[in-house]
């Protein structure tokens, strides 16, 4: 059973979670935190050490409920081949899809805390270290069971599939188009079916 507090700290990081990805970390005040959740300065730091605690958890959250989506989307086959392919077309909507959320969490977050938080920067190298690992896994399971040529190096392959993903992402929310989202899927794709097929 959750507690009353487990349930005002969810609260809370749900509520600020959309406040920090948008405004970023520096620009997020207590004073829009306070205002957002409707609860004390006290109250908040009752339930999280600091700003940075909170950022944290806060940025965890959005990207675990980014990633669920991201694997529900995936699990659709069992094809290593076809899981890449969806992969891409999870990204075809993303701007639209993450518009909601203040912009991508791993892109907004990255380059705020590039030059002002170390760890919280920390978080976001762990997170995208973690994406591309999984890619590669992705990857070696499809040379594995032949579907994917032996020629493939997986983990330069799942660095380059993120680096178009990222890219992509940065150039739509600067440019306010999609088309950028949509035309480096359209690449990834080609990329999938023309250099990575066996």
């Amino acid at each position: 059973m959750i507690t009353k507090a487990e349930k005002t700290k969810a609260f809370i990081i749900e509520t600020v979670a959309p406040i920090f990805n948008k405004n970023g970390y520096a620009a997020t005040s207590i004073a829009d935190l306070t205002k957002a959740t409707g609860l004390t300065k006290g109250a908040i730091y009752g339930n999280f050490e600091n700003k940075e605690q909170l950022a944290i958890a806060a940025f965890k959250f959005m990207v675990k409920s980014l990633m669920k989506e991201i694997v529900r989307h995936m699990d659709k086959s069992e094809s290593p081949i076809e899981k890449l392919l969806l992969i891409s077309d999870f990204y075809r909507n993303y701007y639209m899809y993450t518009n909601k959320m203040g912009g991508c969490p791993i892109l907004n977050i990255g380059v705020d805390a590039n030059n002002q938080n170390t760890l919280l920067l920390q978080k976001v190298r762990t997170i995208i270290e973690r994406i591309q690992d999984q890619l590669a896994s992705i990857i070696e399971d499809g040379i594995e069971i032949g579907e994917i040529s032996t020629k493939i190096n997986a983990m330069h392959t799942a660095k380059r599939i993120d680096t178009l993903i990222q890219g992509a992402i940065f150039m739509a929310y600067t440019m306010d188009d999609d088309f950028y989202i949509k035309d480096s899927m359209n690449q990834i794709d080609k990329m999938i079916n023309e250099e990575l097929r066996a």
